[in-house]
């Protein structure tokens, strides 16, 4: 089978990133695979010949209104397509659909977030355009993958007129890398005043509740002196999360430890990993931390009720009480 991808994730062009690895594996699968990736000409990516039967190819555009044309245009050029599939039933899935047409192939699109979330709808004015385009382009789809039975319960929800069946297939994700990687860094040895770590992986962006964490650990402060939070992640609500730390006095106890590429140290050093988010679509996180034996706590969001994490509302006392229960 001859197969296009349509993708936002510019970690494809990351040589041992996860999603490259990811791609390899997927590729295997496949007589021919082409992934067009939107990506601005200042980016300066290169198209990749990842494996002699998968090739990643850049958009190389100019401005980012250019991304769908562009994307059109370059999936137009691919000869004898059988399936398009692609990341989302949004932008990625206009173009999806246009090229799918064009080649007379069958039409997979993918849901990778719980776009139907209050909170996700909320956001922002594009994410509402982008709830609208998708109401428009599931029912033409000949396949559609989601990754969650949580977003598949809630589509099926809302009643359109679907004439695909509806597919629950996880993040492929290798843990066996993760399990067998070495700890290079003890995060009880790197801070030694903390009797017990709560560890969060998360970009720091608006919907992830950082600061819902950061005010349940002010909450913990008063049981116990010895918690300290530590972030992996990065984002642009790092200074807004900075600045609350220092509000609250909690500097010397909340750790920002930037974007990390391999994280299994801090999984595998940690005593408990916390989830705040609004919403997620998957939440390849808690499925990381579950398999270092982490025990979880989160908002009801994404496979953690699926993966067996401890589900808390959103109020900073809820999570302050759970996560004392669990690590006195």
């Amino acid at each position: 089978m001859r197969v296009i991808i349509i993708s936002t994730d510019r970690l494809l062009f990351k040589v041992g990133s996860k999603t490259q690895k990811r791609l390899i594996r997927l590729g295997d699968k496949f007589e021919n695979l082409t992934v067009i990736v939107f990506a601005k000409r200042l980016f300066n990516y290169q198209m990749v010949k990842l494996t002699p039967t998968t090739t990643i190819v850049p958009t190389n555009s100019s401005f980012v209104f250019n991304y769908i044309w562009d994307a059109i245009r370059l999936g137009k050029s691919i000869a004898s397509v059988d399936l398009v599939t692609t990341q989302d039933p949004f932008e990625t899935g206009f173009v999806g659909r246009a090229i799918a047409r064009f080649h007379r192939a069958k039409l997979e699109l993918q849901i990778h977030t719980d776009f139907l979330s209050p909170d996700f709808i909320r956001r922002s004015f594009l994410n509402r355009v982008r709830v609208v385009i998708s109401r428009w382009l599931l029912p033409q789809a000949d396949h559609i993958r989601v990754v969650s039975e949580r977003i598949k319960k809630s589509l099926l929800a809302k009643g359109w007129p679907l004439k695909a069946e509806i597919e629950v297939r996880p993040v492929d994700v290798d843990l066996e890398d993760l399990k067998q990687a070495p700890i290079t860094v003890d995060l009880h040895q790197k801070y030694p005043q903390f009797k017990k770590i709560i560890l969060m992986v998360s970009r720091l962006e608006p919907e992830k509740q950082i600061n819902l964490a950061i005010k349940s650990l002010a909450g913990l402060m008063i049981k116990s002196r010895n918690i300290g939070l530590v972030i992996v992640g990065a984002g642009s609500e790092e200074r807004n999360l900075v600045n609350l730390v220092s509000g609250l006095k909690l500097s010397n106890y909340v750790k920002f430890e930037g974007w990390q590429e391999s994280i299994a140290t801090y999984y595998k050093t940690a005593d408990l990993f916390l989830v705040t988010s609004r919403y997620e679509g998957y939440g390849l996180t808690i499925i990381e931390a579950k398999a270092c034996g982490l025990p979880i706590v989160s908002t009801d969001v994404g496979v953690a009720r699926e993966a067996g994490a401890i589900i808390v509302d959103e109020k900073p006392e809820v999570i302050a009480d759970k996560i004392s229960s669990l690590i006195s």
